[in-house]
């Protein structure tokens, strides 16, 4: 199965060790780490934001030896200035106002258009990449697959604080992003000349300047020939990164071969899918998913189960079911957001959250 071919990039936190607070690091962590990696790392709209992005990697286990050695680099490098790094969807309490936007023409482009909607868009996410032949065969996985989005996204909620609050959602990360245009779940499209019409058409209108600015959940990406998946919080260990980049792989690649069979899985609507989403943002794994094939409400930890018994066949000729065996361990000790919430019932504190943080995202990093 060699389509199946996979990147990741992940978004960090730049922290002050004192204060705990999110701190404008002047893009000197980016130089020092482009010395090493290259392009991999790059600045991100906010000062406080570091980026990371694997190549591209045949399998899992790859890509698990370039996240981590991403993660040690930047942490390395963020501590010889003095600083440290975070992986979680928001920071618990830091204001986004008092953080500086990073000298760009395209940043200056976008905060120009999107005002506040850009300036308050402190947040972090991952972004998983999967390989494809053609962009029509992806086009027509992203259709089907978006059923599954909220699944992934419930284990991977990882942001339950904003500006020192309990928002009360496991992902508040997506509440704050849902300001922006053009994001969330796509609408279904026919084929693969349907989505470029699509493109143009905003294009020619003025909407965008080009498809990057399509901040969907999942889209086919605009330059590479690849799906790319969006929903998910950046998670804090390398594990959970590693087993939600296993899954979409094994998605794609069961979607795939039930196309290849003249099979293919059912695509819902737009519609019905954002009730998922909502339900995995409030709840995250605690709560009930709506099963549209059944028309009933179905635990969520019961349709993960399932979902790892549907793409159970694809697992070993991929080679990613170790790293995939790591969601049962989410389901047992429960989300990012699930042990930042209990951290913050144990100490009272949201600088112990950020400690714990901070010390979770180098588990494993070498």
């Amino acid at each position: 199965m060699n389509e199946f071919t996979l990147g990741i990039e992940e978004e960090y936190m730049v922290i002050d060790p004192v204060t705990r607070e999110l701190t404008s690091h002047d893009q000197k962590i980016v130089e020092a780490a482009q010395k090493i990696h290259k392009d991999q790392v790059k600045a991100e709209m906010h000062q406080a934001v570091v980026e990371v992005g694997t190549g591209i990697c045949k399998n899992t286990t790859e890509a698990r030896k370039q996240i981590s050695q991403l993660r040690y680099t930047v942490s390395q490098l963020a501590g010889e200035q003095g600083l440290r790094i975070g992986a979680a969807g928001t920071h618990p309490f830091s204001h986004w106002a008092k953080q500086l936007i990073t000298e760009h023409p395209r940043y200056n482009e976008i905060v120009n258009e999107l005002q506040e909607a850009a300036r308050s868009n402190l947040i972090f996410g991952l972004h998983v990449h999967v390989g494809f032949q053609s962009r029509e065969l992806a086009i027509h996985i992203a259709n089907q697959v978006r059923y599954f989005l909220p699944h992934v996204f419930a284990l991977s909620t990882n942001s339950p604080f904003w500006e020192s609050r309990n928002t009360g959602y496991k992902s508040y990360r997506t509440k704050i992003f849902d300001k922006f245009p053009r994001t969330g779940i796509p609408d279904i499209f026919n084929s693969i000349e349907d989505y470029d019409n699509y493109v143009k058409l905003l294009i020619k209108t003025n909407c965008m300047d080009n498809a990057k600015k399509i901040w969907w959940d999942i889209r086919v990406h605009p330059f590479f020939d690849t799906v790319e998946f969006r929903i998910c919080d950046c998670p804090m260990l390398i594990d959970e990164t590693m087993a939600f980049t296993a899954l979409f792989q094994a998605l794609c690649a069961k979607l795939y071969k039930l196309r290849l069979q003249n099979m293919e899985f059912i695509s819902y609507s737009r519609a019905l899918i954002n009730e998922n989403k909502w339900r995995a943002a409030r709840y995250g794994i605690d709560g009930n998913l709506i099963d549209f094939g059944k028309e009933m409400e179905v635990n969520c930890r019961n349709l993960v189960l399932e979902l790892l018994d549907f793409v159970d066949d694809v697992v070993d000729e991929l080679g990613c079911r170790e790293d995939l065996n790591y969601i049962h361990k989410i389901l047992e000790h429960g989300t990012g957001a699930d042990r930042q919430l209990a951290v913050y019932a144990q100490t009272g504190n949201f600088e112990s959250v950020v400690d714990y943080i901070t010390t979770q995202t180098l588990i494993g990093a070498k």
